[in-house]
C-alpha cells in the first residue's frame, strides 16, 4: 500500500533536484509481502500521539550553539513531541518510543517526563521501558537542563521552557497511551547519499581499515523506517537516518526544528492531511537521528551552506530528501514479528575500568572525571561556533561563573585525559555543583526485530558502529536490526574512538570522560544486551539525584505591557496589501504583548483566514511553513512591543478573500495577563 497522500505537498522540489534526491535512495531487496498483506489484526497494541513542546518565543537564549546572543524572536514552526506505545498482546509487556524536536534531552527532562507519567498510569510506564529522543534541532529555546554547563549561555534555567517540555512530552505519550488498537509492524531499509557529509574526515581517517570500510564515502547513510499500522489504516512511521540537524544557522532567531522537523511536518501535514490544532488522532511521522556526531547537513561543510547558500531553503531540501527517501522505505517495508522489551541501568561514566576485551591495545583502561577541551570552544566550524564568552575581559550576566569555570586541572586528571588540551574539569567542579553528568542512563529497547541503543550523546558514525556491532554480537541479531539511538535519555556531549579521539576535533575534545568512554560504552552496552537477551533482571544502579532546587536563572521576566500610544491591543498597525498573486509575501504587524505571557502551547499565535460561505475557516497557523511570526520590542521603558506576521503565498493556494489574525496576551501592571485577539482588513490572492 502506497504512503498516505491525502493531498499533494504544495512545497515539492523542482524536478531536478527532485530526481537527484530519488536518484539518492537505494533501497534494500524487495521483500515477498508488504504491510498491506497481513491481518488487520496485528500482535501488538499500537497507539500513536503528537504534542506541542514549542517554549518561550522571545528573549530566551536557543539551545545548540551555545551563542550569548542568539536569542528568540518568534516562531518558524512549532517544535513537536512524537510518541509511539506498542504493546506485546501475548507477553503484555509494553514500551514506549518518543522524538521530540529538542536540542538534546536531558536527565531533567527524563526525571520531569516520567514524573508525569508516574502521575497519570501509575508503575505502568518508568525509565526502562520509556524512551526519550531528540532530534537535535538548534533552533529551539534553552535552559531546560539542571547543570550548568548547558544553561550557561542561555542565562540560566527556564521554568516555562521546561515545563513546555516536560508537559508536552508527556501529553504526546498519554495520547498514545489512549490510541492503542490492535495493530503491525513492517521495517525497511535503505540508503540516502545526499542529506550528509563528514565533518570531522580527519578525524574518521584515523580509524582501522575495517571501520572505514564500512562508510565508503565517509557517511552514515543508512535510513531504517518502522512503519505502523492499526488494523487497515496506516498510523504512523519512525524514520531513522544520521544527520545534523543544523541547517539553519546561529544566525537564526526563530523557533524551528530544522530539516527533521520539516519532514515530519511535511509527511503528515502534506501528505496525510493532518491538522496538529485539531487535535484528532492522526499519522504521526518522526524523524530522529542516529550516529550523527560527525555529519552534517550543510555539505558545503560551512554554516548554511550546500545544497544552497540560503539556510531555510537548505532546510527544506534537506528535510524533502530525508522525506522522499522515507516514504520510498515505507512503501516497501516487510512485515515483522517479535516481542517488546527493554533494559537500562545507570552507569557512573568517570569511574568505569574497562575491560581489555574492549580497549585498542587490549589493556585494563578506566575513564575519567569529565573534563571539557580547548577545541570544544572551537565548536565545529562546518555547522557554526561554540562556546564564546571565555576571551579575556569578556563580561556578561553569567561572568562571575565562567571565572569559576576556570580552574586549573590537576595533572594526574590532564594524564587521564591525554592528549586533551583540559580547559575545564566539569567533573570536579561538579562536586559541588551539577555542571555536566556524572550518572547516565544506558538503555536497549527491543521493538520486534529492532533493537534500540539508547545513547546519552552525539556518537561519531563510527563510535557507533562499533557499538552495534557489539549489541548485535551479544543479542545474535543481524547488524542491521540495531540502531544506535543518538540524543536519548539524558546528554553528555560527544562520543569518538579512541583514534578519533587522538585528533582532538571539535567532537574528540568534547569527548568528557576520556580516550576510553566509547570502550567503556561498549562494555555497559554488552551488559545490558546479556541480560535483555537472558531475559534476566539488571541492576540498575543509582539514578542521579533531582537537581531542580538548585537552579538559578539571570534571565529577567515580563514586568508589563503597553500598546503604542492611541492603540488597543491586537490593532493593526501595519496592514496587509488589498491583494496577492499566488508566489508572493503577506505582511501584517499588530500591537502586542510579550509572548512569555503565554506559551499558547497547543494553539498558535496566528491565523490565516479564508472566507468560506460567510465564514472564516482557518487554513495555516504558526505551525506552518509558510508562516513566521516575529515579536519586536519597540519601547523597553513603556513596554511596547509589536508583532509582525508573514505569509508566503504557495503556489496552489486556492485564490479567494483572505484576513490575517493575530493572538496574545498582555501583562498589566499589577500582574494580570489578559488574552486579545487583532484581525486585518480583507485581502484577495488571485
Amino acid at each position: 500500500m502506497p504512503p498516505p497522500t491525502a493531498r499533494r505537498s504544495r512545497r515539492r522540489l523542482p524536478v531536478a533536484v527532485l530526481a537527484a534526491a530519488l536518484g539518492a535512495v537505494t533501497l534494500g531487496a524487495p521483500s515477498p509481502a508488504s504491510a498491506s498483506d497481513t491481518a488487520d489484526d496485528g500482535d501488538y497494541l499500537i497507539g500513536r500521539g503528537i504534542a506541542d513542546v514549542t517554549g518561550e518565543a522571545a528573549e530566551t537564549g536557543m539551545m545548540g550553539y551555545s551563542s550569548f546572543g542568539q536569542k528568540t524572536s518568534g516562531l518558524h514552526q512549532r517544535q513537536r513531541s512524537r510518541a509511539f506505545v506498542v504493546v506485546d498482546r501475548s507477553s503484555g509487556k509494553r514500551v514506549v518510543y518518543v522524538s521530540a524536536d529538542l536540542a538534546m534531552i536531558f536527565q531533567s527532562v527524563q526525571q520531569g517526563v516520567i514524573a508525569r507519567l508516574k502521575e497519570r498510569y501509575g508503575d505502568l510506564y518508568d525509565e526502562e521501558n520509556v524512551l526519550l529522543s531528540a532530534t537535535h534541532t538548534h533552533s529551539g529555546p534553552g535552559g531546560y537542563s539542571h547543570h550548568v554547563a548547558y544553561n550557561l549561555s542561555v542565562l540560566g534555567f527556564q521554568k516555562e521552557t521546561y515545563r513546555a517540555v516536560v508537559d508536552g512530552m508527556a501529553d504526546s505519550v498519554a495520547k498514545a497511551h489512549e490510541d492503542l488498537k490492535p495493530g503491525t509492524l513492517s521495517l525497511g531499509t535503505g540508503t540516502l547519499t545526499n542529506a550528509s557529509v563528514n565533518r570531522s574526515r580527519e578525524a574518521f581517517d584515523r580509524n582501522p581499515a575495517s571501520d572505514r570500510a564500512a562508510f565508503p564515502d565517509a557517511i552514515d547513510p543508512a535510513m531504517t523506517v518502522l512503519r505502523f499500522r492499526q488494523g487497515g489504516e496506516d498510523a504512523g512511521a519512525i524514520s531513522w537516518f544520521a544527520t545534523h540537524n543544523t541547517s539553519i544557522t546561529n544566525k537564526n532567531t526563530l523557533i524551528s526544528p530544522d530539516n527533521k522537523g520539516y519532514a515530519a511536518h511535511a509527511w503528515e501535514h502534506d501528505h496525510a492531511g493532518v491538522r496538529h490544532l485539531d487535535d484528532t488522532p492522526g499519522f504521526v511521522a518522526a524523524f530522529p537521528n542516529t550516529n550523527a556526531g560527525d555529519m552534517s547537513p550543510n555539505l558545503n561543510l560551512k554554516p548554511g551552506s550546500g545544497p544552497t547558500e540560503d539556510e531555510f531553503e537548505n532546510t527544506r531540501i534537506i528535510g524533502e530528501r530525508q522525506l522522499e527517501a522515507a516514504r520510498e522505505i515505507y512503501a516497501d517495508a516487510r512485515p515483522v514479528a517479535g516481542g517488546v522489551d527493554s533494559r537500562l541501568a545507570y552507569v557512573d561514566m568517570e569511574n568505569v575500568t574497562v575491560r581489555p576485551e574492549y580497549t585498542p591495545d587490549g589493556k585494563e583502561h578506566r575513564t575519567c572525571p569529565a573534563v571539557v577541551g580547548a577545541s570544544t570552544l572551537a565548536g565545529s566550524v562546518e555547522d557554526g561556533p561554540a562556546v564564546p564568552g571565555f576571551e579575556e575581559g569578556t563580561r556578561t550576566p553569567v561572568a562571575g561563573i565562567i571565572d569559576a569555570l576556570r580552574i586549573d586541572t590537576p595533572s594526574w586528571l590532564a594524564t587521564c585525559q591525554y592528549p586533551k588540551a583540559s580547559l575545564i574539569p566539569t567533573g570536579l567542579l561538579s562536586d559541588v555543583h551539577p555542571v555536566t553528568p556524572k550518572r547516565l542512563p544506558l538503555q536497549i529497547m527491543k521493538i520486534g526485530e529492532l533493537h534500540l541503543v539508547a545513547a546519552p550523546g552525539e556518537f561519531t558514525i563510527t563510535a557507533g558502529l562499533r557499538v552495534r556491532r557489539t549489541v548485535a554480537e551479544q543479542l545474535g541479531v543481524p547488524l542491521d536490526r540495531v540502531l544506535l539511538q543518538g540524543y536519548a535519555n539524558a546528554y553528555s556531549q560527544y562520543v569518538t574512538t579512541p583514534q578519533e579521539y587522538d585528533t582532538q576535533n571539535y567532537e574528540g575534545g568534547s569527548t568528557l570522560y576520556g580516550r576510553y568512554t566509547l570502550p567503556a560504552y561498549q562494555q555497559e552496552y554488552a551488559r545490558i544486551a546479556e541480560s535483555l537477551r537472558e531475559g534476566t533482571g539488571l541492576d540498575r544502579g543509582t539514578a542521579p539525584p533531582d537537581e531542580s532546587g538548585r537552579q538559578f536563572s539571570f534571565q529577567t521576566g515580563v514586568v508589563y505591557d503597553n500598546p503604542p500610544a492611541g492603540k488597543a491591543f491586537g490593532a493593526v498597525l501595519k496592514a496587509p496589501e488589498s491583494s496577492y498573486a499566488r508566489g508572493s509575501t503577506a505582511t501584517a504587524e499588530f500591537a502586542t504583548g510579550h509572548p512569555k505571557n503565554n506559551l499558547r502551547r497547543g494553539s498558535t499565535f496566528l491565523e490565516v483566514q479564508r472566507l468560506e460561505n460567510g465564514s472564516w475557516k482557518r487554513v495555516l497557523d504558526d505551525g506552518d511553513w509558510e508562516t513566521t511570526y516575529r515579536w519586536t520590542r519597540l519601547n523597553g521603558l513603556t513596554g511596547t512591543s509589536k508583532a509582525t506576521v508573514t505569509w508566503d503565498i504557495a503556489a496552489d493556494t486556492a485564490p479567494g478573500t483572505y484576513r490575517i489574525v493575530h493572538h496574545g496576551d498582555a501583562k498589566s501592571l499589577l500582574g494580570w495577563i489578559t488574552p486579545f485577539t487583532g484581525a486585518t482588513g480583507t485581502f484577495t490572492v488571485d
